[in-house]
């Protein structure tokens, strides 16, 4: 994934944010064994409980979890 960044203006469909999702939540699943779909279910507008539910998962803070999420 490419960081934006702020001299740059992106409009994202919603097909396309569901790709990049796709692709990060093989990552997290490569990475951590323990993930299943269920525990990878992104809907929109709910990201922060997606990261509390990772964290208690994988008993992580909510920086690791962004830690993580970046370097992938």
């Amino acid at each position: 994934m490419r960081k934006i960044t702020s001299n740059e203006s992106v409009m994202t469909n919603p097909t396309e944010i569901k790709g990049n999702w796709n692709e990060l939540k093989g990552k997290l699943k490569q990475q951590f064994a323990q993930l299943t779909d269920d525990d990878l279910m992104f809907e929109e507008g709910k990201k922060d409980e997606l990261y509390g539910k990772l964290q208690i998962k994988l008993g992580k803070t909510k920086e690791e979890m962004h830690k993580i999420i970046e370097m992938l």
